[in-house]
């Protein structure tokens, strides 16, 4: 009894004892890798939203020579990967906070990943096939 006892007792204070116990350390570089492609994203869209208004009406071969300039096509790939690498992470949250069993949530999180990641290379490809 005295034994078990002194295994339970500790000079820690509570907060000492559960520092770094959190999501196997992982927590944190996912908050911040959210909180960096959002920030990314901001500028992304701005460009992306206002390059669309102004082809507004332009025609199909306008929009094509818009596409291949350099430039557009890079700013392009990186809105592409830089979206579709957010909404993985924004919805692995979602159903790493409402899935109840463990094999949902790795198959659910495991399909959301595979589908990003097949419309990423999709787009990815019409944007290249355009531009080079």
């Amino acid at each position: 009894m005295a034994n078990e006892y002194a295994r339970n007792t500790t000079l820690r204070s509570p907060l000492g004892r559960v520092r770094g116990l959190g999501a196997a350390r992982s927590g944190v570089h996912h908050w911040w890798l959210q909180r960096v492609t959002s920030m990314a994203l901001l500028p992304l869209t701005l460009w992306f939203v206002l390059s669309v208004a102004l082809l507004a009406g332009a025609g199909h071969a306008a929009t094509v020579a818009w596409i291949a300039r350099p430039w557009n096509a890079v700013l392009l790939l990186l809105t592409v990967g830089v979206t579709f690498h957010h909404l993985a992470a924004g919805v692995q949250v979602i159903i790493e906070d409402y899935a109840n069993q463990e094999w949902v949530k790795m198959a659910a999180i495991l399909a959301v990943k595979t589908i990003c990641l097949v419309l990423a290379l999709a787009a990815a490809l019409a944007v290249l096939r355009i531009a080079v």
